[in-house]
């Protein structure tokens, strides 16, 4: 099959003589055609469906402009359509029409087919280019579901729409059955997808649904721009904000018991050009802190984080922009230290984990309870270890370090790129050098790197020069951390090449990626010094540390993650020699 659209390809003029051995020696490698063609962008997705439908004999579909009917798509299971990547068409009582993503997916089509003969169906398959198959594919289920809800309530938005003046009559659409629906489907959906946010956007003419996943955010659903005020009104009153307020920000919160979990949604309302966004953060608080281990740390790194918890006092310092897992990070250290005869407080905004036997506290500044009045109180709590969940003014740094100094254990965060602006930035705030010298611990920076997913992971070709770049990396990598890794036979780099089980986006579940520092004595003389960049370079590379791109090219080498992680993460912590 694969020779005859590599015939027909070459035949149209669509690839020559060497990308036809190319796509053959990829094939012999464990590639699909598909990935070797339209992957190596030898030959467009559309081009390639047209010949694979033509060599099959089934129907080429163009999707640009198509609407899934709901009652279609509820004929076929969910779990199928998301396994087999399914895009149902029509049915016209006896006959279902459907696009597969692989129409060469023998176990995709016996599913069909299974599932046509229990109800005496027949099944014509069809073909579509795979960049417009992704928007249905992804979450078809989502879309069904939401759809069949959008239908319902489709008379009352019409209705809403020609009696505007009328107050009540919102109201009375946002506390309607199919909005609410609506909501609740999005909502659960995210958590089964393990998303950490939703985003709730008005564009031109839709309102956007977007999950944050693994870190990135991905589309899921778009809705008719109609039908954006009710959504995020209802929003609202489950957050008990208020309705008639639209022209300010607003935060709230949520709580819902999703399959048997209870979720906190955390909500933030933004007045945007003629609509409003509302972006909800999940929190799951019925899971627990995972370990560093769970995190992904290397053991080097725990050995050194677990030696310097156990100080009876000093500052555990912890960098990285937002959403880089460093609260996450200080629970895993702080859960290593929880034990009958140690007085753990906490001051969170907001608090995402909770942990027996540690007072956990929530910040509240709308009514001047800030980090700096509650470290004050929380002081005069007799506590061993505080964590404040971040330090962001000069008063907090202040009172950090004064308890840090009189005997207490401070885990905190800060916002710099990597450890060597922890010191710069305390200063900066205000903070005296030679008391920071006096209190300061362990520096710890850090990103979050996404995994490869198991199920469909591969070996990655890379271009020579990136090649280069990365063992140039890995040829600076102190040798206690490379036990796993022979620089003297080629590196595989991996990838994951998209299955159902990640969604087709070849990642599942993130990594920590970091860099630590210890505030040794020679450390703690550069910081009264005026902490110069060179001699903490010398003190860094003394330590054997690694840096943050150090360990990203690593964990890729590893097969943790792929090159295309390392790019992406790498902008923000670059190499330096």
């Amino acid at each position: 099959m694969n020779d005859q659209i590599l015939a027909l390809l070459q035949s149209r003029g669509k690839i020559t003589d060497k990308v036809l051995k190319i796509a053959q020696d990829l094939t012999t490698r464990g590639k699909t055609l598909e990935q070797a063609l339209v992957g190596g962008k030898y030959v467009g997705d559309a081009d390639f469906a047209k010949a694979q439908a033509e060599v099959l004999g089934i129907e080429f579909v163009d999707l640009t402009d198509f609407t899934p009917d709901p009652q279609v798509v509820s004929l076929i299971p969910k779990t199928t359509l998301d396994n087999y990547q399914i895009v149902p068409l029509t049915f016209d009582g006896k006959v279902l029409r459907a696009v597969l993503r692989d129409p060469q997916d023998y176990r995709a089509v016996e599913a069909l087919e299974f599932l046509a003969g229990e109800r005496d169906w027949s099944i014509k398959l069809a073909t579509a280019p795979a960049s417009q198959l992704r928007k249905f594919t992804k979450g078809a289920g989502l879309q069904a579901e939401v759809a069949t809800s959008l239908e319902m309530a489709k008379g009352k938005f019409e209705k809403s729409k020609e009696e505007e003046g009328e107050i009540g009559n919102l109201e009375e659409v946002i506390k309607g059955a199919p909005v609410s629906r609506m909501l609740s489907v999005i909502m659960r959906h995210a958590v089964e997808g393990g998303a950490s946010d939703i985003h709730i956007e008005p564009v031109e003419n839709e309102s956007r649904i977007r999950y944050r996943i693994d870190g990135v955010l991905r589309t899921s659903l778009s809705l008719p721009i109609y039908v954006h005020p009710a959504l995020i009104s209802r929003v609202k009153v489950l957050a008990n904000l208020k309705l008639d307020e639209t022209r300010v920000p607003q935060d709230g919160r949520i709580t819902q018991e999703i399959n048997g979990k209870k979720i906190d949604f955390r909500i933030s309302t933004l007045p945007v050009v003629d609509h409003e966004k509302v972006v909800m953060r999940i929190l799951d608080t019925t899971a627990g802190a995972p370990t560093l281990e769970q995190l992904g740390f290397r053991k080097q790194y725990i050995d050194i984080m677990y030696q310097e918890i156990k100080k009876p006092h000093g500052l555990f310092l912890i960098t990285g922009p937002t959403g880089s897992g460093k609260s996450t990070t200080l629970f895993a250290a702080l859960t290593q230290l929880n034990s009958d005869g140690v007085n753990i407080s906490t001051l969170e905004d907001p608090v995402e984990y909770y942990i027996n036997g540690v007072n956990q506290s929530q910040i509240r500044p709308e009514i001047n309870y800030s980090f700096a009045t509650g470290l004050r109180a929380l002081l005069r709590q007799d506590p061993n270890v505080v964590m404040v969940g971040e330090i962001r003014d000069r008063e907090t740094g202040e009172l950090a370090i004064h308890a840090s100094l009189t005997g207490h254990l401070i885990f905190s965060t800060l916002h710099t790129n990597d450890v060597y602006g922890l010191v710069p930035r305390m200063v900066d705030m205000g903070v005296q050098p030679f008391l920071l010298a006096a209190t300061l611990n362990l520096g710890v920076a850090q990103r979050l790197a996404r995994k490869i997913c198991a199920h469909c992971k591969e070996p990655q070709e890379i271009p020579d020069d990136t090649r280069q770049d990365m063992m140039k990396v890995l040829n600076g990598i102190p040798k206690k951390y490379m036990e796993h890794i022979d620089l003297t036979k080629p590196i595989a780099f991996m990838h994951g090449k998209g299955c159902p089980k990640c969604g087709g986006s070849g990642y599942a579940g993130r990594t920590a990626v970091a860099e630590l520092f210890q505030f040794t004595n020679q450390a703690q003389k550069l910081i009264e010094q005026g902490f110069p960049h060179e001699d903490f370079r010398k003190e860094f590379n003394r330590q054997e540390m690694m840096t943050l791109r150090q360990d990203l090219v690593l964990k890729a080498a590893e097969g943790l993650t792929t090159v295309e992680e390392v790019l992406r993460l790498g902008q923000d912590a670059s190499e330096e020699e």
